[in-house]
């Protein structure tokens, strides 16, 4: 198997490498900074925070005596609280008995702690992912807004066609002669699943205070908004901005004609002419079936070439209130949640491939993949990965925070933490279903279709 195939073409092997790095270097230091400084307002000192694994490339002391260092292997990190004696927080049982006669430096380490001190340590490291989701999802709303109703162009698309009829700040009212629902988003979606697929509509607008009729061309035409990693278009070359004019060399105006055509391949390779920046184009490419979350919890698998559409121009948008954006970055948060554990749900039952997992390959093909569309679609990425990483983190597997959690759920309902002894097989246990799911998850970057 050729595996430098797997890696995209964004700026080469190092940039996507350095990409990948990046982006797990900040979900890392978020996740271990929460667990640090949670531990020190609870009062439990921490020996060494550290960013990466194996040999240290940097390291200094602060005032506190907490070691802060750099390893030369940047694909996690730890934060060695004192009495740990790994990065795993297993007992020093050693340490910890050297200190059992003084009561006020036991306080002070992880497992001499007071239940609640440990507990809430434990779980500030996936809620830190969580909350710099939020903070990034509330931070790309409000920066690039909602759109202004009315529907308002904002800036025009470049597009084949030459005329347009529509201009900048024109405030569309409807299309064909039909109202556009304005304050229902049921309504509103309908109303564009239902227009005419026909190459040109007549927008019914208000400008300069004047409501006048404008040609143009249809409304969703079969633009490339975003190309979306690990996918055809995105092998293939495509890039935001291109248009699909033709396909098998039947033309197309409208992107329900593209979503049709690709969904009717029956998994055979199309032949699309592409008009990028007043050049016509060639590309051959051939759908994947994808995975598609429902409403409801369930999936649809569907042939997909793997870009989102938009409309023929840049809607104007306006800046929501506070309240509003951070409405919107807990409803990402949520939605990235619910849906992974739904797709996990699906798995295990065999309702959907397991090569919806990703390993280390696949989240390093999309970084680069992300990265190279740009500064705020990367930073989108990272917020959606940490999100993951805090979800897989509360997971009850021994060696995992939600396996400490767990522990610690049981040492409140008995009274007591399970021995040492147990703890010692469960860690191995859990050890090595986490490698387990590793091997597995980079199997299916390199032998997935």
């Amino acid at each position: 198997m050729d595996i430098m195939a797997l890696i995209p073409q964004f700026g080469g092997l190092i940039w996507t490498l350095l990409a990948f790095v990046v982006a797990l270097s900040v979900i890392v230091a978020v996740h271990e900074y929460g667990h640090y400084i949670v531990g020190r307002w609870c009062g439990i000192k921490a020996d060494v925070f550290s960013l990466g694994f194996g040999p240290v490339l940097w390291s200094g002391t602060d005032r506190r005596g907490t070691k802060w260092q750099v390893a030369a292997l940047p694909f996690g990190g730890y934060v060695k609280f004192a009495g740990d004696a790994n990065a795993a927080s297993g007992k020093d049982e050693t340490a910890m008995a050297a200190l059992a006669d003084d009561p006020a430096a036991l306080r002070h380490t992880m497992h001499g702690a007071p239940l609640w001190a440990r507990a809430l340590t434990v779980a500030a490291g996936p809620a830190f992912n969580f909350a710099m989701s939020i903070l990034v999802f509330f931070a790309v709303a409000y920066s690039t807004g909602v759109e202004r109703t009315p529907l308002t162009v904002g800036e025009l698309r470049p597009l084949p066609q030459a005329e347009r009829g529509l201009a900048p700040g024109d405030e569309i009212i409807g299309i064909n002669g039909t109202a556009l629902p304005q304050d229902d988003p049921a309504a509103y979606g309908a109303f564009f699943d239902n227009l005419p697929v026909q190459p040109r509509l007549t927008y019914d607008v208000v400008r300069d205070g004047t409501e006048r009729s404008v040609e143009g061309p249809f409304i969703l035409p079969p633009l490339v908004n975003q190309v979306l990693p690990q996918s055809a278009a995105y092998d293939a070359g495509l890039k935001a901005g291109d248009v699909i004019t033709a396909i098998d060399s039947e033309p197309v105006f409208a992107f329900d004609q593209l979503k049709d055509a690709v969904e009717g391949s029956d998994g055979a390779a199309l032949a699309l002419t592409v008009w990028r920046d007043g050049e016509m184009l060639d590309f051959t490419m051939t759908p994947k079936a994808t995975d598609e979350p429902q409403p409801d919890g369930t999936f649809v698998r569907n042939l997909r070439i793997g870009i989102a559409g938009g409309m023929s121009f840049e809607p104007a948008t306006e800046k929501p209130g506070l309240g509003a954006a951070l409405s919107a970055g807990v409803a990402n948060t949520w939605r990235i949640i619910t849906g992974s554990i739904s797709g996990l749900k699906q798995m295990i039952v065999g309702n959907i491939s397991t090569c919806n997992l990703s390993g280390p390959v696949g989240i390093a093909q999309a970084s680069g993949a992300m990265a190279s569309q740009g500064a705020t679609s990367f930073i989108y990425f990272i917020a959606v990965l940490s999100t993951a990483v805090g979800l897989l983190n509360l997971f009850p597997i021994p060696a995992l925070d939600g396996g400490h959690l767990t522990f610690y759920a049981y040492e409140a309902v008995a009274g007591k933490p399970p021995s040492d002894g147990a703890l010692r097989v469960l860690m191995t246990i859990g050890l090595a279903l986490v490698l387990s799911l590793m091997v597995f998850a980079l199997g299916n970057d390199l032998f997935c279709p």
